[in-house]
């Protein structure tokens, strides 16, 4: 199997794969500002695409919306494709795909609380259905050939479930994530990393690559998590949220800077998503809301002077144009401390 699991260095980190946050525009912010940043140490990067439903990819009538969602560039690898579902015979079609369209990993979603996606026996429903998990795991190596399939999932449905950990590693995925909150906890509680250095010891036993997940701030904090549980990788995601400089270390930029940045990436969003040239060649006019742009606008928006009312005029804001205007008009006023 050609996997670059075990090639990199460690620890490692891993931008987690979020709906409708890390697209093409979000993860392209990353690959510039942390991949390639000037630090002397940078650590290693893996970025993961948002989930995409493998039974949509197996549909012709669906693959060619759901493409748009695997669109990536040469500057984000090692890149994986993260997809959920519950039927073998689809996801041995999406992981084909996926392998063709030339990902260096397929990672497999089995933690996502979404009840939609839990009515469909997929994300978190198969921490109740390990029979049916190793079946999806089966598919997925099969579709796949010797593009490495990793597992991403939590500690257990409503509890601390150290069996069913065991049954997913002893599917040999060549990476596992684990998200160290129960489905039942959600996100309301601090992840337990407590429990981790048990799993990354049957892990590793078996031969796997394995990644902790949850309440990460930061490089130094990821660094400590996984010295303290013997982690090979970090995976952060709330806490990478308006930060793509986060992975390279060091300072953080000015807010002129970070206004420039988040000008960026609406201008990508926008020439990828919007109603362009560029959307109707490579996605054939599927488009996306302009609205997802909001989530960003709050993340990047705030812990300073001013942000509060840049951040409703931006809420409102219907293209880059608009954005551009309203942050040129904010700077005039002498917005928070752009120097």
């Amino acid at each position: 199997m050609k996997s670059f699991w075990g090639k990199l260095n460690k620890p490692f980190f891993a931008l987690a794969p979020m709906y409708d946050v890390t697209d093409a525009p979000f993860r392209a912010m990353f690959a510039k500002y942390s991949k390639k940043a000037k630090a002397k140490e940078v650590p290693d990067l893996v970025l993961f695409t948002e989930f995409v439903s493998c039974d949509g990819l197996a549909s012709e009538e669906g693959r060619s919306k759901l493409l748009r969602e695997l669109y990536y560039t040469e500057a984000e690898r090692p890149i994986v494709a993260q997809v959920f579902g519950a039927r073998p015979g689809n996801m041995e079609k999406a992981a084909r795909l996926i392998s063709e369209l030339g990902f260096d990993g397929l990672d497999l979603n089995m933690g996502c609380p979404d009840k939609a996606i839990e009515k469909q026996g997929a994300g978190a429903a198969l921490l109740k259905d390990p029979i049916l998990a190793r079946e999806v795991v089966a598919a997925a190596k099969q579709g796949a050939g010797d593009l490495p399939v990793s597992v991403k999932t939590r500690l257990g449905y409503n509890k601390l479930d150290l069996v069913w950990l065991e049954k997913i590693i002893a599917t040999k995925p060549a990476a596992l994530t684990v998200h160290l909150r129960t489905r039942k906890e959600m996100s309301l509680v601090p992840a337990r990393w407590s429990d981790f250095p048990p799993i990354v010891t049957l892990a590793h036993e078996a031969g796997l690559v394995v990644v902790g997940n949850g309440d990460v701030v930061g490089i130094a904090d990821g660094q400590q998590k996984a010295n303290a549980s013997g982690a090979d990788g970090i995976m952060i995601g709330r806490g990478a949220f308006g930060r793509p400089w986060l992975f390279a270390g060091g300072e953080e930029p000015v807010l002129k800077e970070k206004l420039k940045i988040l000008e960026e990436q609406t201008e990508l969003f926008w020439d990828l998503y919007g109603p362009t040239e560029t959307n109707k060649k490579l996605f054939a006019g599927h488009q996306k809301n302009f609205a997802v742009m909001k989530k960003h606008f709050k993340a990047y928006v705030s812990g300073f002077a001013g942000a509060s009312n840049l951040r409703a005029k931006l809420m409102a804001a219907e293209n880059p144009e608009a954005v551009k205007k309203i942050i040129r008009e904010a700077e005039k006023e002498g917005l928070g401390c752009l120097v």
